[in-house]
């Protein structure tokens, strides 16, 4: 396979897309977000922080994004796109950009270093940090997305993209037989546009999904998978204990 950024996005759209210039590996960006959001963030919720960083009441900006009273804004490297939604009992701390008409459900946790494009889900309870969403991207429920990159996807309910090993060395991209060291400790996986994960799937650290691939439920994902593979356990095992 080859990882560059456009081998599993269409960035036309994204206003974003120039974090990837340059780069041979799309995961590359992933030590960049940080400083990249710091010189194109345009903040724009300092006037609606109150107390300890709670809106007290329902909040429109002047560009049409709607804060809901209940929202933790822990600081003010905010920026909320125009049309953007933000539910009661989310929790944004930054740096961190959130596109236009993207919404963030109740609950969510957005743990800074996150870019989203147009049209996007942070969905009930789930978890973002140091990622990006290029655009119409979906997570609506439960999931867990850190160190990642995520096109035009679904997220059914439970996804996890694990981004640590348990033995805490550096993670490989394993494509085939070959091991590409990335040098990264946190990378959790590449979502090309037009896939979709079942409910309760996982990803393990450093995985990579080309366009259109289907991950189904409850099970678990790991190393590089072309566009369009379907990913399933092998077997399904009931057993069924008579009297």
């Amino acid at each position: 396979m080859t990882f560059k950024a456009e081998d599993f996005f269409d960035l036309a759209e994204f206003p974003h897309r120039e974090i990837f210039k340059g780069l041979e590996n799309v995961w590359e960006c992933l030590p960049l977000i940080a400083g990249y959001i710091k010189k194109k963030i345009k903040p724009n919720v300092s006037g609606i922080r109150k107390g300890l960083c709670l809106t007290s009441e329902k909040k429109v900006l002047p560009n049409g994004a709607v804060v809901h009273a209940g929202v933790f804004l822990m600081d003010e490297e905010i920026e909320i796109g125009a049309g953007a939604v933000i539910e009661p009992g989310a929790l944004i701390t930054g740096p961190t950009i959130i596109g236009e008409e993207t919404a963030v459900r109740q609950g969510a946790y957005i743990r800074g270093k996150v870019i989203t494009g147009k049209k996007c889900v942070v969905g009930h309870t789930t978890e973002m940090k140091n990622a990006v969403m290029t655009g119409e991207s979906k997570a609506g429920h439960f999931a867990y997305i850190g160190d990642s990159i995520l096109g035009k996807v679904n997220l059914g309910a439970g996804t996890k993209l694990a981004n640590f090993k348990l033995s805490e060395d550096n993670i490989n991209i394993l494509d085939g037989g070959e091991k590409n060291p990335t040098a990264l400790r946190k990378f959790g996986a590449i979502l090309g546009d037009g896939t979709a994960t079942g409910c309760n799937s996982v990803t393990m650290p450093g995985t990579i999904m080309g366009k259109g691939c289907l991950l189904y439920p409850n099970t678990t994902a790991r190393g590089c998978y072309p566009a369009g593979s379907v990913i399933k356990l092998s077997q399904n095992i009931n057993i069924i204990r008579s009297k």
